[in-house]
């Protein structure tokens, strides 16, 4: 069974979303009220208005209808509409004694002229209607100027003054929260986006630096066992265990990295500490073990080293020592430094190799997509607020250079121009 407030409401929702039938709807009903107020009588000794002592007037009655009849289009024309509601009312109070109440109609164009409208428009045409309609019926009223009736025509009319431009004020105000509350939500929602692109791009590059560092040793030491199998069985099982070191070690840090992406009440989550500078020596070990003979010529480990910084570097230097061992050729030997200098932590990492830049990750992208490792580090380095410059070294071997701010500072990584991509020196 339908209740009455979900009728009224399903009612309203109907006559909002069809604004030609409610000014239509009000148009008769403002009809109905002015017709009836023209069978009161005003009384004349003070005991207030009297019914069914007067009738109205065939000409009063066809401004009645010609005025609700504008009402319909108050919203189309507004502005027409109260200058044909004002003129039908101002002759009423010039032809007929005692006028016809067809300032209803004036009334109901004037507050929607002050809705619609903003509030000088509103104060200009407000003024002029109410100073024409009571200087109409002063003047040409049989009744004293200073009457109840004469003083109810400028207090009606301003009344729709102020009620129009309050509801417009309201109206702006509304429009004003829900364009701030949507316009929020859309910055709530790209702030989302945005962050969660970070870490992706975050991920992402953790995953590159232990995938392609660890299996760039598996590879090598498998290849050495697999060319000594037949003639030094002892060197190839000596390989196969750094293999199975290096795999072991892949296993571990890859488990760490995803398992960021676990529920944070999760008891599975990891709880080990990222790898950093402490693990230096380990991590130039496992290179030793691969053929790559590594000098640590300065390893700065004092503390207060923050713990994005001591990620970075560490990272750093396993990337860059990753491509020496994978493009530097040969017989090339790598040199590892961490110096602090002021509030900066300077971390160098050079060869002697034979192979290009344009072989190294990153300082070119190869055609199926590869090539990212200067590129994670250079992005995982600026990220903190440093810089890094990577390149081929005068007299041969390549050269890469980070400087990171021992204050880190969170920001958007920065995409590497052309030239910082292909090695330039800043």
């Amino acid at each position: 069974m339908t209740t009455l407030p979900s009728g009224f409401a399903r009612a309203r929702r109907w006559l909002r979303d069809h604004p030609l039938a409610f000014d239509a709807t009000l148009a008769f009903c403002v009809l109905i009220a002015m017709i009836c107020g023209s069978f009161a009588d005003p009384g004349k000794g003070g005991h207030g208005p009297t019914f069914g002592t007067r009738t109205p007037e065939a000409f009063s009655v066809l401004l009645m209808v010609l005025a609700a009849s504008a009402l319909v289009l108050r919203r189309r024309h507004s502005m027409a509409v109260l200058a044909v509601t004002g003129g039908l009312t101002a002759t009423e109070y010039i032809f007929m004694d005692p006028p016809a109440p067809v300032v209803m109609s004036t009334v109901i164009a004037l507050y929607t002229v002050a809705s619609r409208t903003d509030r000088p428009t509103t104060w200009r045409v407000g003024l002029l209607t109410m100073g024409i309609l009571t200087m109409a019926a002063m003047v040409f009223g049989s009744t004293p100027w200073y009457s109840q009736e004469n003083l109810g025509v400028f207090a009606w009319t301003g009344m729709a003054s102020a009620a129009g431009d309050a509801v417009r004020s309201r109206r702006a105000f509304v429009d004003a929260i829900r364009e701030r509350a949507e316009r929020a939500e859309r910055t709530r929602e790209e702030e989302a986006r945005r962050r969660v692109a970070e870490e992706r791009l975050r991920i992402a590059r953790d995953l590159h630096d232990v995938v392609a560092h660890h299996i760039a040793l598996v590879n090598v030491q498998a290849g050495v066992a697999a060319h000594v199998m037949d003639k030094r069985p002892d060197q190839a099982k000596e390989a196969l265990a750094h293999v199975r070191d290096a795999s072991r070690s892949a296993l571990n840090e890859l488990r760490v990295t995803v398992g960021l992406l676990r529920q944070s009440g999760d008891p599975e989550a990891p709880t080990e500490p990222a790898p950093g500078l402490a693990v230096l020596d380990e991590l130039v070990d496992t290179f030793r073990n691969a053929g790559l003979p590594v000098e640590v010529a300065g390893a700065d480990r004092g503390p207060g080293l923050p713990a994005a910084v001591d990620l970075a570097a560490y990272r750093v230097i396993q990337e860059a020592l990753t491509n020496v061992r994978k493009h530097a050729g040969a017989g090339a030997r790598a040199e590892v430094s961490v110096v602090r200098v002021g509030t900066t932590a300077e971390i160098t990492v050079l060869d002697n190799g034979r192979g290009s830049a344009a072989g190294r990750p990153g300082a070119e992208s190869t055609p199926d997509g590869g090539g990212h490792g200067l590129l994670g580090m250079r992005e995982r380095v600026t990220a903190l607020g440093g810089a890094l410059t990577a390149g081929p070294r005068y007299g041969g071997g390549f050269r890469v250079h980070a400087i990171l701010p021992l204050e880190a500072r969170t920001g958007e990584p920065e995409k590497p121009g052309p030239a910082a991509a292909t090695g330039e020196r800043r």
